[in-house]
């Protein structure tokens, strides 16, 4: 697995585990340790964001 994949798959999980709080206690971490839609948290999200379309990628490596 390359480097740039395990970032990737590093940031999904911390993209779903975000989203398990969200959904289970209404808490937003990303938005609790940044701020709410500050540039930082922004860009966090859309890291998250770019590593989930890299992530099908993933799927289809042999």
């Amino acid at each position: 697995m390359k480097v740039i994949d395990k970032i990737a798959l590093a940031l999904i999980i911390i993209g779903a585990i975000n989203w398990g709080l969200i959904g289970i206690f209404n808490f937003n971490l990303v938005a609790a340790i940044f701020g709410d839609m500050t540039i930082i948290s922004r860009i966090v999200y859309g890291l998250v964001g770019l590593s989930g379309l890299w992530g099908i990628k993933l799927l289809f490596d042999d």
